[in-house]
């Protein structure tokens, strides 16, 4: 009698482990999948990473000569003492870019438009870069008078920032006698800091305390204003260029250590499965030959 009972049991005990095995091997089939899409994954952004890297040393140096001729335009408005004007009219430019995956380098331009319009209700703004425009819009779009894009593939040029700051001033929709650039200074190439570089008319600038001091030609004035605005852009958007690849090399650095991270947890996880796997079939054959 005990030899039937036993024997009956055995076909129920088999159909249940052979369902547990099923299931194991389901989710190991699971596991392998992720496993290899996380290290796809990985050696993307390892590559993305290399690439970064490069493109930040080269935009590092663009930035370091745009940064020299913007410096000394700051320093030009400084020493003559140059302040605006009480009722004048001020146009926000939130420099940007089309490219993403480099952390939270857009969304902390976004911050800082926001908050400035926030108290300045009625400012008029012009955006470069779809990425600080796409989060801008949902807020002010009544703000943003105008816009552009295909910016951030390559390290901006004069001839492009000279193109913009043109389109910005013939533009006669857009009135305002200063203008406030907001862009991302580069610190380090972990860091960065979101500021405003002050742009000001000729009219202010002349009538500057300290300005009396140089000597000027008076038809030098007729473009002075036209080339310092192009200058302090060109110096916004080459350093917020700068700061974006340092981002974006930062970023893909730590995508790919936890990627890495991933790919040794779901490795254990798969291991420690298939042993279990293995243990269960052995359990079985040991099982079936003892009821022999």
């Amino acid at each position: 009698m005990l030899a039937r009972s036993a024997i009956a049991a055995r076909p129920a005990g088999t159909a249940v482990s052979v369902a547990s095995q099923a299931r194991n091997m389901a989710t190991l089939r699971e596991i392998q999948t992720r496993l290899k899409s996380v290290t796809n994954i990985s050696k993307i952004t390892a590559s993305m990473k290399m690439i970064a890297s490069t493109k930040t040393t080269r935009a590092q140096r663009a930035m370091n000569v745009a940064r020299a001729y913007g410096q000394i335009s700051n320093d030009l408005l400084k020493q003559a003492e140059v302040e605006k004007a009480e009722g004048a009219k001020e146009l926000l430019v939130t420099v940007s870019s089309d490219k993403g995956l480099c952390g939270g380098i857009h969304s902390s331009l976004s911050r800082y438009s926001r908050k400035y319009i926030a108290q300045n209700d009625e400012v008029p703004m012009v955006i470069l870069g779809d990425k600080a425009k796409v989060q801008i819009q949902r807020v002010y779009p009544k703000n943003i008078k105008y816009s552009f894009n295909q910016l951030g593939s390559t390290i901006p040029t004069y001839d492009e920032s000279s193109i913009i700051a043109s389109t910005i001033l013939s533009d006669k929709s857009i009135e305002f006698d200063n203008a406030k650039l907001v862009y991302n200074r580069f610190v380090s190439a972990i860091s960065f800091e979101t500021e405003a570089i002050e742009c000001y008319p000729v009219s202010q600038i002349v009538e500057a305390p300290n300005f009396k001091a140089y000597e000027y030609q008076e038809d030098i004035l007729e473009n002075l204003n036209e080339f310092l605005f192009a200058n302090s852009l060109h110096w916004a958007l080459v350093e917020g260029h700068a700061a974006e690849m340092a981002a974006k090399r930062t970023a893909m650095e730590n995508a790919t250590k936890n990627a890495g991270d991933m790919i040794n947890r779901l490795t254990l996880q798969y291991n420690r499965g298939r042993q279990a796997v293995i243990t269960n079939e052995l359990i079985d054959i040991i099982t079936g030959a003892s009821a022999l």
